[in-house]
């Protein structure tokens, strides 16, 4: 009776530890507790099409880069192709990143397959392929949250796919529809991705959409807030953002979505502290980058990681 007890035992133990580790949080839940946090200091960080300097931007290899530095959020830009499969591409053609010549939605994948990789300046890396939208939602399954970027049209197709993968909660979107629109869409579906409104604060259109936010009293994840200058117009925009529960969301890729404030002004220009530091006292915990260990470095400096 004794040893049978022991043995009762230790199944018990193990049951115990299996469920333990079963519980046990994924970076990329970690990531979404997060972004879902209005009050957390830790500052996101979305890289842009993976590490394109060092691999094929929009591919897995990229992807693994961008993991291993510790980033957030991987942004990737879809294209369909003729026979229907959403690939990673931000051209509408494919010259710039493959060694074929035409339109992504003139190839079937088949086709598409059979060209090469280029690297940012512009040379062939034999063996390597277009990825499509599975490989990287497979590779970046609980491990790290994607930004689906010029994605919205595929919302369906998109949805399908993730489900089918067990990865929606881990995609997020971003646009400039009303948001009626984006409500209809999202009563369509039992589940969805997360959505962001992008503001361009210094635009009519887009103060018009930031002011149709406000008044319908929806509280977003976050707002993308683009200016070409900072000045009053923009911290009024990042004050309300945040007093109203949002996170703020600020692109620092090209100074025209930043008023100045970007990455190579940073790493080459001004310094971090001026830039980077500049955009965190609007109030930031979100930032698209495309220099993400260097930005990922001077966060965890000053204590916001």
């Amino acid at each position: 009776m004794k040893k049978m007890q022991i043995v009762s035992l230790l199944a018990l133990a193990v049951l115990s530890i299996g469920c333990t580790s079963a519980k046990k949080e994924t970076n990329a839940a970690r990531i979404i507790r997060e972004i879902e946090n209005p009050k957390s200091n830790y500052v996101v960080v979305i890289s842009h099409r993976g590490d394109w300097r060092n691999f094929p931007e929009n591919s897995v290899d990229a992807i693994e880069s961008v993991i291993r530095m510790g980033v957030d959020i991987m942004e990737l830009d879809l294209k369909l192709t003729k026979d229907s499969v959403l690939v990673l591409m931000h051209d509408k053609t494919i010259d710039r990143t493959t060694t074929g010549k035409g339109k992504v939605s003139d190839f079937t994948l088949d086709s598409l397959m059979t060209f090469e990789r280029k690297s940012m300046h512009g040379v062939r890396i034999p063996g390597t392929h277009v990825t499509t939208l599975e490989e990287a939602l497979i590779a970046c399954k609980d491990r790290i949250v994607v930004n689906v970027d010029q994605g919205y049209e595929y919302y369906d197709l998109v949805l399908k796919l993730s489900d089918s993968l067990g990865v929606t909660e881990q995609l997020l979107i971003k646009g400039k529809r009303p948001a009626a629109d984006v409500r209809a869409k999202m009563a369509e579906h039992e589940r969805n991705m997360m959505y962001m409104p992008i503001i361009d604060i210094q635009k009519p259109a887009g103060k018009a959409l930031f002011d149709e936010y406000m008044e319908s009293g929806e509280v977003p994840l976050a707002y993308e807030v683009c200016f070409a200058e900072l000045d009053s117009t923009v911290t009024d925009c990042a004050a309300k953002v945040i007093e109203t529960g949002s996170k703020l969301w600020v692109n620092t890729l090209w100074g025209s979505l930043c008023g100045g404030y970007d990455d190579d002004n940073a790493f080459t220009g001004a310094g971090p502290d001026e830039v980077y530091g500049k955009i965190l006292s609007l109030g930031t915990s979100m930032i698209q980058t495309d220099r993400p260990e260097f930005l990922i470095s001077y966060l965890k400096k000053h204590g916001r990681r």
